[in-house]
């Protein structure tokens, strides 16, 4: 539904979401690269709504805003402002010295309205509000030197072996910038403190069996070119790119979930999908119930433990 006056009206279950301005360039075009506006951007969660919302409930997020498009300033927002509609869930949770209070997107409206607050990418927690300090997912990022993805791949394919042999089942996502996330569903169990050791002990190893490819080493300055483990996120407060949320990037790429056979097409990048076709890859359901199978660490640490000898 439309109106006038530079506004569009959707209507999103019980609520009605203004977009404003919704013909403003955010991703400009240029040679092949094609231009989105802001309703563009609306159009496309509106779409990817059924299949995103699933990983964003119950979580708090920081909001990725570019206001003026992704060529001009941007604003990283935690705390929700107090003109956000108050059917807007929020998640007041604890910081050094204080509170934050997080919005958390439960539904399609939010996820409409945040949109037109050109909030390009939501940043996720890893934990949910109700317990925040118990993460249920665990994620390795695949932080490729330069553009090489084909160093991603095997990357992704020596972590994949590695999580297989613990038995801990897991999950691959682009990220719409340069590498792979590979996320292991957990019960929740544990807590952060717990799940990081967990995760660096998994990099250490595997860097240790390839150290001219792979380090865990934090600073630029000492990767030497090799690709960079990074489980950095797997911390309280520390947020990851949602699934299928968009990247501030020219063609709007979209960090889109694959499965671990799609690692062979020779045409996957992490920049691969884009609003213009990640909703037709999220209808092939790619992790197919595999984030339902949170696991305990205990078994995978007793396997990783007698690996490492």
């Amino acid at each position: 539904m439309s109106g006038a006056g530079g506004t569009r009206k959707l209507r999103a279950g019980r609520r009605t979401v203004e977009v404003h301005r919704p013909d403003k360039v955010l991703f400009p075009g240029g040679g092949d690269v094609k231009e989105y506006t802001k309703g563009d951007l609306v159009d496309y969660h509106r779409a990817v709504a059924p299949f995103m919302l699933p990983h964003l409930r119950g979580r708090p997020l920081m909001l990725e805003r570019h206001p003026d498009g992704i060529d001009g300033p941007t604003f990283m927002q935690k705390n929700t402002p107090d003109h956000y509609p108050d059917w807007i869930t929020r998640a007041e949770l604890a910081k050094e010295g204080g509170t934050v209070c997080h919005a958390v997107c439960d539904d399609t409206a939010t996820l409409l309205y945040l949109a037109d607050q050109a909030s390009i990418t939501l940043h996720r927690w890893l934990s949910r509000a109700a317990r925040p300090d118990h993460p249920d997912r665990m994620v390795f990022d695949l932080d490729p030197s330069g553009d090489d993805f084909e160093a991603v791949r095997e990357a992704a394919r020596l972590l994949g072996e590695l999580l297989d042999a613990l038995k801990l089942p897991s999950a691959l996502m682009t990220t719409g910038s340069r590498g792979l996330h590979v996320i292991v569903p957990l019960d929740g169990r544990h807590d952060f403190d717990e799940v990081r050791a967990f995760a660096r002990d998994v990099a250490d190893t595997l860097a240790d069996a390839h150290p001219d490819r792979l380090t865990t080493a934090a600073r630029k300055k000492h990767r030497g070119g090799r690709l960079y483990l990074d489980i950095q996120r797997n911390a309280y407060a520390q947020t990851a790119v949602a699934p299928y949320t968009v990247r501030p990037r020219q063609g709007a790429p979209v960090a889109t979930p694959v499965t671990w056979d799609q690692l062979d097409d020779p045409g996957l990048t992490a920049r691969r999908f884009t609003i213009a076709d990640a909703v037709e890859q999220a209808r092939t359901d790619p992790w197919s119930g595999l984030l339902d199978r949170g696991r305990a660490l205990g078994p995978a640490r007793r396997r990783l433990d007698a690996l490492r000898g």
